[in-house]
């Protein structure tokens, strides 16, 4: 008989925190004993935001500079 594979459910991604040592910015994600367990430059990281869809669509905003009403 052939067994079927379960799916691998994907965890939630943990919070980056911004990493600024002399010369460059990093975004680092850390484990369990708060070691580095995954170490992303930020630019590469803002390409890659820029290279996929959003998930949401935006509401457009019909507002101006200066038109609020006083």
């Amino acid at each position: 008989m052939a067994t079927k594979k379960k799916a691998a459910k994907r965890k939630a991604a943990k919070k980056r925190e911004l990493v600024k040592p002399a010369g460059d910015a990093r975004y680092i994600r850390r484990d369990e004993r708060g070691e580095f367990k995954k170490v992303v430059e930020v630019g590469r990281s803002l390409a890659a935001d820029r290279r996929s869809k959003a998930g949401t669509v935006a509401k457009a905003i019909r507002e101006t500079k200066g038109s609020d009403s006083r």
